[in-house]
């Protein structure tokens, strides 16, 4: 009996202590922010994702991959919306995140040109700022600043998932870095993002599709 009543003691306290844990997460978790996906997250969405974490409170969060470049040209999204697009016709779309991916979202560094609609976009981080307006689009089409990112659908989890995603190490947080988020070449992202956090990513496991661990990178 005694025992029976110990072991539900201490059940109640390592409940307790998550409960502790993840309400200071709650509280530290602030965006904006970038959110490195460890090697064992083997979801394709996600897998080696870098994350722009633009909204976090109790109810839940909101963030775009920003190192997932499609296959699908700017021009060729636009031209089904009878946007003229005035930059290099190489340029792609990126994924966004899994969530609407019919949304696009667009990522930018205004220049106070370009009839730019201060109240239509949201300023994200220093030097990078949002909108979904169509008519900011039209406008940054006509003539493309030199940091823009076109991004289809979002990232989201719901109230607390995040957080206990966080707490089982499926990711590290990085300040928010605007020469990551234009970062020409997306494949280095990733380390990038490790290595401004003075993590190797040469040090991490690899992880194989069964999840198992397979030693290091």
């Amino acid at each position: 009996m005694g025992s029976e009543a110990g072991e539900a003691s201490a059940e109640r306290i390592l409940h307790g202590d998550k409960i502790a844990r993840m309400a200071e997460s709650q509280a530290e978790l602030q965006a904006p922010l970038l959110l490195i996906a460890m090697p064992q997250i083997l979801d394709p969405y996600f897998h080696r994702s870098v994350v722009l974490l633009v909204h976090h409170d109790a109810e839940g969060s909101l963030g775009f991959i920003i190192n997932r470049p499609t296959a699908i040209s700017i021009s060729e999204i636009l031209t089904g919306m009878e946007i003229e697009w005035c930059g290099d016709e190489d340029v792609v779309a990126h994924f966004g995140g899994p969530v609407q991916p019919q949304l696009g979202t667009v990522l930018f560094s205004p220049t106070g040109g370009n009839g730019e609609d201060p109240s239509a976009s949201a300023e994200v981080i220093p030097g990078v700022s949002l909108t979904q307006h169509v008519g900011t689009l039209s406008h940054l089409a006509a003539s493309p600043p030199k940091r823009f990112r076109l991004l289809l659908g979002y990232a989201g989890w719901g109230a607390g998932q995040l957080v206990q995603e966080i707490l089982r190490n499926d990711w590290l947080t990085a300040p928010a870095d605007d020469l990551l988020v234009f970062a020409r070449d997306p494949e280095q992202v990733w380390r990038q993002a490790l290595e401004s956090v003075g993590v190797d990513p040469a040090a991490l496991p690899s992880w194989s599709p069964d999840g198992s661990d397979e030693g290091a990178n």
